[in-house]
């Protein structure tokens, strides 16, 4: 199966809550842990990946620090302000000392956005530094 989420996989960024120049939310899909999107003390936040086309998925990966509680929704609808969410997924993530923590989802969904929301971080700073899904193109 191909990861849909890389960049080179035609996946974009559709909306991010906060940027940073020296860790953008494009290194989520850049396919490197070492590169990430980091936020700090304000919460929730939020990133949108966006799919070249419709996509049926079966597993999300993400690979975080810091994150507490995360909630994943989709959406098929082309706009990202649409407000047509359908929930995931929702995990509470362990504290992990000195390592990434990696969380694993398996879903069953056709979509063509996937919203992530960072409820809660267990420090002030948590950062994002990859999301690999496992799926295949609908269309």
């Amino acid at each position: 199966m191909l990861d849909l989420a890389l960049s080179e996989n035609g996946t974009k960024i559709g909306l991010a809550t906060s940027s940073d120049e020296e860790y953008p939310p494009e290194n989520i899909i850049d396919g490197k842990t070492e590169t990430f999107w980091t936020m700090t003390g304000l919460f929730p936040q939020e990133f949108v990946l966006s799919f070249p086309s419709l996509m049926e998925i079966n597993e999300i990966v993400i690979l975080c620090c810091n994150v507490a509680d995360l909630r994943i929704e989709s959406s098929m609808k082309s706009s990202l302000d649409s407000g047509d969410w359908n929930f995931l997924a929702e995990s509470t993530l362990p504290m992990l000392e000195s390592e990434l923590t990696e969380e694993k989802f398996l879903v069953n969904a056709k979509v063509q956005y996937l919203r992530f929301l960072i409820l809660s971080g267990h420090d002030s700073f948590a950062s994002v530094h990859k999301v690999s899904i496992n799926g295949t193109s609908v269309r």
